[in-house]
């Protein structure tokens, strides 16, 4: 994994400083600290921080086709690679690398734009074409890998973060009231934006093209939606097989490496399952490591323990204190790059570090798994709420809300207002918006601690407004399930937990995290899945569970979902971060931010 960053002025030719290229990569060289390079010409400048995973020794970059026409800068991994360099190789195309980075260029060579629904993979990467004088930037389906630009006297200037661009001090840093309307009623930020006016994020699955001085941007593929008449009719035999296979398919894909490649063992089903699959397929000596919390609401340890020896596996835990996480959070806020609004980037941030420190630059995690294969109860919600919405006087109305939330109903005070709260809009079960709508306005409700002037700037945006026009057309037509699983995955998984909680915590240590459940293959055929068999009754994962039945411990298998959670008061005033937390909520911050009223 690596950073990029660069400068292209949009028409004429015009000299661009070294310098300013130099720093915009120097900034970022936390992600790729292994090596660095810059291509320069009269229009544009690209530079390159390396974190060498793939061909060490000849895969330095900017990279360039045969003839030098084409150079590019790229973050990320395909792991196809191998597969499409042949294909390519038939048709001609020579190579000087053994990397990655170099198929894809010699892919656009031969493809353009078309290249990029072949590649399997998550990546960000710009290319120039000397002759046409034209600049493309993609970046990957879903949005593992960060990708910012914005556009100042005539040059666009894009980079893998937002601090590198903010090197260029004539560029405005201003916080954008738009934004946090966004962020405060669906915890981030709406694809496409961040919390800076001016500072555009280039959305998953989309390209930009600069050519005779004018930007365009296209999308080149979308969370995949499937009708009912194109689901498909196996048994869940037949499913969980094609799954399985799919899944370990993935796994042995991003396995692909020139360095040891490690997995995160939580002791959840999602975690457990894949380090399983690389245990018993690929590396039975793989290196694994886990969160621990002293809190034991927080903990997993028991299960992580279990599947440590169930394994046999080389287990390292990094027990995050609240001194740590307290004393980690200035560092995670500048790498995350985005407001925060809980502290659980912060262990991941702390396990990337012990992942460096045992001398590993790759791990694989189970991220995507709950928004794939319908893990999260705002799903098993919707559910609930649909058949309360047709059945409004049944007397299961109570228990089946209290099944996912055990721990809330046994507070009798709390039973009757929060049956009134899952009551909210159900008139509205058919909606595409149903199953968040409720959850976005309670989070809605912090907007009343804006100040006067953030109220002011912000009254006429209508974010639910924004989400209903961003939405595909045949999402009207999808179950309820599909519905919820789009929104799930287009917003919070896309622009916060594969960002803050993702790429920016690992590669804050230079890890690369890779992610076998959202590989394209996986999320296109689990879309053909009727939502039935994803959520059996009220049993989440159902087919993932039968999967990993036979390579997994049934206490592993069966065991309640324990949301990935960290302790926020105790952290954030523990002794050790009292000071900067003070200060950050003292009268004189708050009135400088200008974002809350005192």
């Amino acid at each position: 994994m690596c950073g990029i960053a660069g400068i292209c002025h949009l028409s004429g030719s015009h000299e661009i400083s070294l310098d300013a290229i130099r720093q915009m990569t120097e900034v970022v060289k936390h992600r790729g600290p292994d090596e660095t390079g810059i291509y320069l010409a009269d229009r544009i400048a690209m530079g390159h921080a390396r974190l060498s995973i793939i061909d060490l020794s000849s895969g330095s970059q900017p990279i360039h086709n045969e003839d030098a026409t084409l150079w590019i800068v790229y973050n990320g991994e395909v792991f196809n690679y191998k597969e499409l360099r042949k294909k390519l190789t038939d048709k001609g195309h020579k190579f000087y690398t053994t990397s990655d980075t170099e198929v894809i260029i010699h892919l656009y060579e031969e493809y353009r734009e078309d290249m990029l629904k072949m590649l399997n993979g998550q990546f960000a990467f710009a290319i120039w074409d000397t002759n046409k004088e034209e600049l493309f930037i993609a970046r990957d389906r879903v949005g593992i890998r960060p990708l910012h630009f914005t556009v100042h006297n005539g040059m666009l200037i894009f980079a893998s973060e937002i601090k590198s661009i903010f090197t260029i001090k004539e560029i405005p840093r201003e916080i954008d009231p738009a934004a946090m309307e966004q962020i405060f009623t669906f915890w981030t930020t709406l694809p496409g934006f961040t919390a800076f006016k001016g500072i555009h994020e280039l959305k998953p699955g989309h390209f930009l093209k600069v050519s005779k001085g004018e930007i365009q941007t296209h999308r080149y593929w979308d969370i995949p939606l499937a009708s009912s008449t194109d689901h498909v009719k196996w048994s869940t035999d037949q499913i969980s097989e094609h799954v399985s296979e799919l899944l370990l398919d993935a796994v042995r894909m991003r396995l692909r490496a020139d360095v040891p490649v490690g997995s995160y063992l939580s002791g959840g089903l999602d975690s457990s399952g894949i380090t399983a699959m690389i245990v018993r397929n690929f590396d039975n000596d793989v290196k694994t490591f886990g969160i621990r919390f002293h809190e034991k609401e927080f903990d997993e340890g028991i299960h992580q323990r279990e599947m440590v020896e169930y394994l046999n596996a080389k287990h390292s835990e990094m027990h995050a204190t609240n001194d740590k996480i307290g004393n980690s959070l200035p560092a995670v806020v500048w790498h995350a790059e985005k407001p925060l609004l809980r502290t659980s980037p912060i262990p991941l941030y702390l396990l990337s570090q012990l992942v460096r420190d045992s001398g590993l630059k790759v791990v694989l995690t189970g991220e995507g798994a709950d928004e794939i294969f319908g893990g999260y109860n705002i799903f098993r919600e919707a559910k609930i709420r649909r058949f309360l919405a047709r059945f409004p006087d049944s007397e299961k109305r109570l228990g089946l809300i209290a099944q996912l939330y055990p721990y809330i109903f046994s507070d009798r005070r709390l039973k009757s207002s929060m049956q009134a709260f899952f009551a909210k809009g159900l008139n509205e079960a058919q909606g595409p918006l149903f199953s968040h709508l409720i959850r976005w306005k309670n989070t809605s409700r912090i907007k009343t601690f804006f100040s006067e002037d953030m109220k002011q700037r912000t009254q006429e945006t209508d974010v639910f407004r924004q989400v209903a026009e961003s939405i595909p057309a045949g999402l009207k037509e999808s179950d309820y399930l599909a519905k919820a699983q789009y929104l799930e995955m287009s917003i919070f998984m896309s622009n916060y937990l594969l960002s803050s909680q993702g790429d920016r915590v690992a590669m804050a240590n230079s890890v690369e995290i890779r992610l076998p459940y959202l590989d394209p293959n996986i999320m296109e055929f689990m879309a053909k899945v009727p939502a039935r068999w994803k959520i059996l009754g009220l049993t989440e994962k159902h087919l993932l569970k039968k999967v990993f039945t036979p390579i997994l411990p049934r206490t592993i298998v069966e065991r309640k979902k324990h949301p990935y959670r960290a302790p926020i008061v105790k952290s954030l005033l523990c002794s050790s971060a009292f000071d900067y937390s003070a200060e950050m909520l003292s009268d004189t911050a708050v009135t400088r931010a200008g974002i809350f009223d005192l």
